[in-house]
């Protein structure tokens, strides 16, 4: 019984049909309770669709609890005391706590704990557990993760460096040096806000610069990432052959 419920709510490969649609279900509660972030004033029907997947979601962690050692190479007891502590035990945890402080409105102390409604929000991330896309793309990341991680620090060495350099040639331009790096970051992903920027000959030069190099570095992440995700593809369904190879001539 409680493999045939592992089974379930794990995340569907598409071959069981009852885990699809417990993923299905799962997606759909996980929208509705977001609903109610879409507006300011208290709702009565989203109170009681959030007390309804707060349910849910409190069902879906026990039965993910009570079935930990199906999906782990340790020992059953440690396990079940190890799972509490894994990083999407937390955020299903965390995205529950809210909602269940705010039923209990009685409790004056628990009244402080409003404050984390907006925490609900974290509710996004148990997506990562039903959809198989989502799962892909994060082992995308975990199998490139140094080419992405050394992007990543040339990216943040180019804004510092742009951004000393902003600084100290329009110092009045800037109150600090953080201004410095705001405008550096948005400058690099050529967002360019425009409330803040360089107004000297000097510092359009640098501004120009900044935004070409910053194409390169924005795009090289989105070509390691696309790469990844077709050897992810690939693996999964080794029928697919890319566009290139398929174009070759027979040999």
């Amino acid at each position: 019984m409680r493999e045939r419920i592992y089974r379930t709510i794990e995340a569907s490969d598409g071959q069981d049909v009852w885990s699809s649609v417990y993923d299905a279900f799962m997606m759909v509660m996980i929208i509705v309770s977001l609903l109610p972030l879409n507006f300011k004033e208290e709702i009565p029907f989203f109170n009681i669709t959030d007390e309804i997947t707060t349910v849910v979601f409190i069902i879906d962690y026990l039965l993910r609890w009570s079935t930990a050692d199906f999906g782990s190479n340790d020992k059953p007891v440690i396990a079940f005391l190890r799972y509490p502590f894994t990083p999407m035990a937390i955020i299903d945890l965390i995205s529950i706590l809210p909602s269940v402080t705010l039923l209990h409105r009685g409790f004056k102390m628990l009244r402080v704990f409003r404050m984390v409604r907006a925490t609900r929000v974290l509710r996004i991330f148990k997506f990562i557990r039903y959809s198989k896309n989502v799962q892909i793309i994060l082992n995308v990341i975990k199998n490139s993760k140094k080419a992405l991680l050394t992007v990543g620090i040339f990216a943040l060495g180019y804004v510092y460096i742009s951004a000393l350099i902003a600084f100290n040639v329009e110092p009045d331009t800037f109150d600090n040096i953080y201004d410095a790096i705001y405008w550096a970051v948005v400058s690099l992903t050529t967002v360019a806000y425009g409330d803040v920027y360089l107004v000297s000959e000097v510092g359009r030069a640098i501004s120009m610069f900044s935004s070409l190099f910053g194409v390169a570095f924005v795009a090289l992440p989105a070509g390691i990432i696309t790469a990844g995700y077709m050897k992810e593809i690939e693996k999964i369904d080794p029928e697919i052959v890319p566009a290139e190879d398929s174009q070759l001539p027979n040999q």
